[in-house]
């Protein structure tokens, strides 16, 4: 099963993060529309992930809720009719949610570098870095790749979150 490292931050200084991305990134930016619906699941999250002009896809993940760098287990399948398989996947499962975001996507290596404005809450810009891991890579060097580029984008340990943005708009309602 493929993993990664993330982290999920909240963005202080949008402008400047954007602008040493731009430095550092060996491809992008990438203006992603995305809409994700979470299904009620006993063990991890099950999403189904609409994306503008993309193919979507399902995908499950599994990882702690804490602040900093933390593994996660994933699985993506793509998807031909996303619609019919919300509408069956939420009558047997339910829908926990959803959550909208515009995500711009910088790739840093093997890092996705995604900054969002996520649509259903007004806290202001999100950042998540996603540190793919490599055969045989260890945690700890995910997890020094994640803090490196922590430093480089002025991401300080305070401004770090736990928890997906669905558990955020959840909590807000």
């Amino acid at each position: 099963m493929p993993s990664n490292v993330e982290i999920k931050a909240h963005l202080k200084d949008l402008a400047g993060v954007c602008k040493v991305a731009e430095q550092i990134c060996t491809e992008g930016p990438t203006i992603l529309q995305q809409e994700d619906t979470f299904f009620t699941v006993d063990k991890g999250r099950l999403k189904l992930r609409k994306i503008e002009g993309r193919t979507a896809q399902l995908i499950f993940y599994d990882r702690p809720d804490q602040t900093g760098p933390k593994f996660s287990d994933y699985n993506i399948t793509e998807v031909a009719n996303p619609d019919s398989l919300k509408e069956t996947l939420g009558k047997c499962l339910g829908i926990k949610g959803e959550v909208k975001k515009t995500r711009t996507l910088y790739m840093v290596g093997q890092t996705r570098v995604h900054i969002d404005k996520v649509h259903n809450l007004n806290d202001g810009d999100f950042m998540e870095l996603e540190v793919v891991m490599k055969d045989g890579q260890t945690v700890e060097e995910g997890q020094s790749i994640a803090d490196d580029l922590m430093t480089k984008l002025g991401i300080s340990k305070s401004d770090l979150i736990s928890g997906a943005y669905i558990d955020m708009i959840l909590g807000k309602s």
